[in-house]
């Protein structure tokens, strides 16, 4: 007779969650997953997915009006809400059912309803108590909402994705990738767009360079960011919300949408009455194998708070269940992880910024261009693409490379595994061009820019 119910209890089915339980069970452990929404998680259900599905709609509007100068005449073209958001759920509907069909393949237990935990070994699921010898905290995280007055007016991306029209006029607060995406994508489905910050450029945290060339390339697009502004009041008036700012001015709209942060799941769970130690920020600690303060309760994904991004919580799924059911001790690298921002244009990066490089590496040399894409010099657009490589100078090896222009993501991810794997700028010299290519201008760059404090002197 088996000590516990489940070898393995997961709480939350999201990416991380699902990937541990399908290895663990793969492993010949008896494994239940609990649920309380769908089947996915955040970046299926309400994150990555319908939301480039919505950015890839919103790009239509400049491919019509860039066609005229290849020749095409386009006739005129209209968009409807209704029919992208019915064609958005049924894709995510499907993608439900195929989760779903992958922990049933596994022999997972699916349990939909919300999970407490009891003690450490034991979870309350919808008033019937099973016990667990090992039990994975995989909740994710979840938008963080303001406390000014008239707050409850305002949406999240959430609720973005379910919106029964397009709104004419839309203010977006926030400056991180979330709120950059979603300005790109009302924008580009024809509303008027204005973004809010906080702070002094839009990204905090990212290459400087994208930073300051993403503002200036949404600003050519109709986006109006107001920087080093927040939002004071929010009120209800006839046919929308009059906004009080921090500048004193008032601005009307008919929907404000909040993308301040994303705090992590944690709350009612049980945690602390089970002895799994929280942060100050909710996040649950964790070591270097996403072990808890409970040896055999785990934590992986947004949940930690350590790098929120979907294919990080996979891994650290995956290294989750090789550790503990595989018998081999993995560790997951949160170093080098490339990441994108599907905005418009698109950002894709990996590795070190210029500041964070200066301070790491010292004596670092700097290689940028910027220039028109080849399909604008007949589109006629006003867009411009921007890479950049920083490069240890003692080493010369690539320790970041950063771009803002047409399929920078695609473009980054290829070029990540050079990152990974150490590659130096000679190496980046010795690869051919593939011509005419954009990606091509990684592998030409031939002169650093001069020194900051040389081009402060000139």
């Amino acid at each position: 007779m088996p000590k516990y119910d489940y070898d393995l209890f997961v709480i939350g089915a999201g990416s991380g969650g699902v990937r541990a339980a399908r290895v663990a069970a793969g492993y010949g452990a008896r494994v239940a997953i609990a649920e309380e929404f769908r089947v996915g998680g955040t970046c299926v259900i309400r994150g990555c997915v319908p939301k480039k599905l919505l950015a890839y709609a919103s790009h239509f509007h400049e491919d019509f009006e860039d066609a005229a100068g290849f020749g095409w005449t386009v006739s005129e073209a209209k968009f409807d809400w209704a029919t992208l958001i019915a064609n958005k759920d049924r894709e995510i509907d499907r993608l439900n059912g195929i989760y779903k069909k992958l922990l049933s393949d596994s022999k997972v237990a699916l349990l939909e309803s919300r999970v407490a935990l009891v003690d450490p070994h034991m979870v309350e699921v919808a008033g019937k108590r099973i016990t667990a010898e090992y039990i994975l905290i995989a909740t994710g995280a979840r938008p963080s909402m303001p406390k000014e007055p008239g707050a409850e007016f305002g949406i999240t991306s959430n609720e973005a994705f379910h919106l029964k029209e397009l709104p004419r006029r839309v203010v977006v607060a926030g400056g991180g990738y979330i709120a950059v995406e979603f300005a790109g994508i009302f924008n580009g489905l024809g509303a008027k767009v204005t973004q809010l910050y906080r702070g002094e450029q839009i990204l905090r945290g990212f290459d400087d360079d994208i930073r300051n060339t993403l503002a200036a390339e949404m600003g050519k697009k109709g986006i109006e960011i107001r920087l080093n502004t927040i939002i004071k009041r929010t009120d209800k008036i006839a046919g929308g919300y009059r906004l009080t700012l921090s500048d004193g001015t008032v601005l009307e709209t008919d929907l404000v949408m909040y993308s301040i942060g994303r705090i992590p799941n944690t709350e009612g769970m049980g945690l602390e009455a089970a002895g799994v130690s929280i942060g100050g920020d909710g996040a649950v600690m964790v070591n270097e194998y996403s072990q808890t303060s409970i040896p055999h309760i785990y934590a992986v994904g947004d949940c930690t708070n350590r790098l929120n991004l979907t294919p990080v919580a996979i891994r650290e799924g995956h290294a989750f269940a090789e550790t503990v059911f595989g018998k081999r001790p993995t560790a997951v690298d949160h170093h080098n992880v490339a990441s994108a921002v599907f905005s418009h244009p698109p950002v894709g990066t990996v590795g070190m910024t210029e500041a964070i490089a200066r301070i790491h590496c010292g004596a670092i040399d700097i290689y940028r261009t910027t220039f028109r894409p080849l399909k604008h010099t007949l589109s006629g657009r006003d867009e411009k693409t921007m890479m950049k490589l920083i490069v240890d100078r003692a080493s010369q090896r690539v320790m970041g490379v950063h771009m803002v222009g047409l399929d920078a993501p695609e473009i980054v991810q290829s070029i990540a595994i050079a990152v990974k794997m150490g590659a130096t700028k000679q190496q980046f010299d010795a690869t051919m061009a593939v011509h005419p290519t954009a990606a091509e201008e990684f592998v030409t760059l031939r002169t650093p820019l001069p020194e900051p404090q040389k081009k402060a002197a000139e």
